[in-house]
Formats: C-alpha cells, structure tokens, sequence
C-alpha cells in the first residue's frame, strides 16, 4: 500500500537534468525567484517545504519529511537546500540515497545549534541556544515581526543588507505566513537535528555554498565537516547567510558550472 501524504505544492519549470530547490525556516520557494530565469536549462522543482507556502503541514519529524519529498519528488535529481532546506536535503540524500544525485547544501549545518564540547570533543560553531529559544517564546507574540526579524538577520553583514531584505520580504508574503506551530516545528528541528554522525553516508557529490559573513552558520565548522574529492566547498567572502540573494552572478557562476558537471 502506498503511503498517504500531505499535499505538497511544488512548481516546476523547464526541461533537462531535475533540480530540487528547499528553502529556509519562516519563508516558501517564492524567496529563490532570482534564480529562476538562469535555471532554465534545467527542470527546476521549487518545493514549499511541509507547512509553508501553499504545501499542507505534516506533523512528523525531519525523517517524515525526507520520506514525504523522497515520494512525491523525482529520483535522480539534484537536490539545492537553503538552510534548514540544506538540512531536509542532506537528510533526504542519508534516508533516501537513490532519490540524489548530487547534494548542494546553501549556508546549511548539519547540526545548528552551538554545542559544548565533550570528552574529547571540540566545540561545534552554531546558533547560540537562546537565540532559537527566543524565537520561539516571540512566535506566541507577534508571528509575523518574529519572522521579520529572522529574515533581517539573515541578510546581516552582505554589503546589500537593506536591498536583499526589501526583495526576500516582497517575495515570501506573495503566499501565506506558515503556522505558529509549523514555525515552531521548524525551529524545533534547528535545534534538535544533528546529523554529523550520518554524514559518512553521503556519498554523492556535494557542493557546499557559504557566506564569510554568516552569523548562523559560522564557516568555522568548513574545517570541522568531513572532506572528500567529491565534496567542494565555495565561500563568498562578503555575503552571509543568503548569497543567492546578495551575490546571485557570482553564485550562479559557481552553482551552474558545478552542477553542468553533474548532468546527463
């Protein structure tokens, strides 16, 4: 018996080589418009994740969501995650490994949350815990400015804050705001996933794409995540935490060139 999903609203354009795009916490797929018209030699999927956008919510954890993308998007494809959409997408590719053919993780972690080291460990860079528990005490508050605030936090230090915060907003209220319950799913899997140990498991090739001036997703953990030929790791020096937004030439450049190695 096939297994009964939610409803998850998915736009695709084009032709060729399938590329799954995931978006962040508190936004829909609306927020990557800039990239679509470069795009066009490949058969985009832009996915609003369970909950957000148009697509209904499914109450399940992160591995629920890798289940419900897996069957209801194509095999082979190649799958672009933003942030927590990094963090579905690479738990899709440990889950679901025939459904990607390549991984491209955007100012993504595999665990976001700053952690203490212990034993031997060494400290993991990350979100600092009060900052998410403050987000979800203000969710109960005021939905909406909490968002905001999240979203200017995530243009902080390009050199195009103001600019790229105007176009993310105008974007992502072109569709609903998400639920305060699916906001705080989300942030609830930001703090709770850790996937480090699993990542040996990802054996395709993965494009890592970060912002220099990211302050959630600090590129010391680059040197931490494990290395291999087939990982390749891009810095934007002056973006932060959406380079597709404040750097979209210079991130296309690297993205396309990448991903045309990759296609059929």
């Amino acid at each position: 018996m096939q297994p009964t999903f939610s409803k998850l609203h998915v736009h695709t354009v084009g032709e060729g080589q399938d590329l799954i795009l995931l978006h962040g916490w508190g936004v829909n797929s609306a927020v990557f418009h800039p990239l679509a018209t470069a795009l066009e030699q490949y058969r985009v999927h832009f996915v609003d994740l369970p909950g957000f956008g148009d697509s209904e919510a499914n109450e399940g954890d992160i591995n629920a969501w890798a289940e419900q993308l897996a069957h209801q998007l194509p095999q082979q494809a190649i799958w672009l995650g933003w942030s927590l959409g990094g963090l579905v997408a690479t738990q899709v590719t440990i889950n679901h490994p025939h459904s990607v053919k390549a991984l491209i993780t955007v100012a993504s972690s595999p665990c976001f949350m700053a952690q203490q080291p212990s034993n031997d460990e060494q400290s993991w860079p990350g979100i600092a815990p009060k900052v998410l528990a403050q987000f979800s005490e203000q969710l109960s508050i005021n939905l909406a400015k909490t968002v905001e605030r999240f979203l200017a936090i995530q243009a902080m230090g390009s050199d195009s804050a103001k600019d790229d915060i105007g176009m993310i907003k105008k974007l992502v209220l072109a569709k609903p705001l998400p639920s305060q319950p699916v906001l705080d799913q989300g942030l609830g899997m930001l703090r709770t996933v850790d996937l480090r140990s699993q990542l040996h498991h990802v054996q395709q090739p993965w494009l890592r794409i970060w912002g220099k001036c990211d302050s959630l997703v600090p590129k010391k953990i680059i040197s931490i995540l494990p290395q291999a030929t087939s990982i390749k790791d891009v810095i934007h020096n002056k973006a932060s935490h959406a380079p597709f937004i404040s750097h979209t030439d210079d991130f296309l450049n690297e993205l396309c060139t990448w991903i045309n190695k990759y296609t059929d």
